[in-house]
């Protein structure tokens, strides 16, 4: 009579050295997986801004050379209207009546295929890319990117940016510095007091402000650090907030003054 046979089951010691293992690779793998996953999403953003810069070159081939700009700002009535100046550099797609405006009038034409470029894949907070786009038309609408309008602080008074031209692309100037203008879209790092919130205003940022990513007028990208936070604009005490229509768009400008600066 053949005697059954029965299965050597895994005895308590055994089991317990199979979790140790398991949790010891978990441990190892999983900050090279996140590693990877941010090095993917800054690959992926420089991505972004290299098509956003095709899309800016050719915007400009077929029209005489101007970069997107425009269109001109209406009359001001709250703080909740981000675009107080023409050419003042924003992160607006469309205006509160919901004109395409800065990067926004790529979106009609060089961007039609690819709308989404517009928005980082690094972005800190959640963001609706597809609610913003769907804005474009009606209402104000934001993306992740800061561009350069038109090198002109928000302190300009309304007349003197009305009689600001058409920026050329081969033309871009000098900063207030004195220094050759050189970056045009970066990432939107911007820090303001939660307060701010009642106006529709919020902090936004990208890739944990470690590094930014920089587009220059010449088409390259570059990812540059950020740990002294020189590419971010801090708003973040109240008191820089007194004069809500000139200190933020004056402090973004100088983040892209300073990147100006860079290779």
């Amino acid at each position: 009579m053949r005697m059954p046979k029965f299965r050597r089951a895994f005895t308590l010691i055994e089991l317990l050295v199979v979790i140790a293992v398991v949790a010891i690779l978990i441990a190892v793998l999983l900050p090279a997986l996140a590693s990877a996953k941010k090095s993917a999403r800054k690959v992926a953003c420089l991505s972004n801004l290299r098509q956003i810069g095709n899309g800016v070159i050719s915007y400009a081939a077929e029209n005489s050379g101007t970069i997107p700009f425009g269109p001109k700002a209406p009359p001001m009535t709250n703080p909740a209207d981000f675009y107080p100046c023409t050419g003042s550099p924003t992160s607006l797609i469309s205006l509160l009546n919901g004109a395409p405006v800065g990067l926004g009038l790529l979106l009609s034409t060089n961007l039609a295929g690819q709308p989404r470029v517009l928005f980082c894949p690094g972005n800190d907070q959640p963001v609706n890319a597809q609610a913003q786009l769907a804005n474009v038309g009606v209402t104000q609408a934001q993306c992740s990117y800061l561009y350069r309008h038109g090198s002109i602080p928000a302190s300009t008074t309304a007349a003197a940016a009305a009689a600001v031209p058409q920026v050329h692309l081969a033309g871009l100037g000098s900063n207030r510095k004195g220094q050759p203008v050189g970056a045009l879209v970066m990432d939107m790092n911007f820090l303001c007091p939660s307060s701010l919130g009642i106006w529709g205003v919020y902090p936004s940022t990208q890739h944990q402000m470690q590094y930014a990513n920089i587009l220059f007028v010449d088409g390259h990208a570059v990812s540059q650090p950020n740990g002294d936070m020189r590419l971010t604009t801090d708003l973040s005490s109240p008191a820089l907030w007194l004069n809500p229509m000139l200190n933020p768009f004056d402090n973004m400008l100088s983040t892209l003054e300073t990147a100006d600066t860079l290779p």
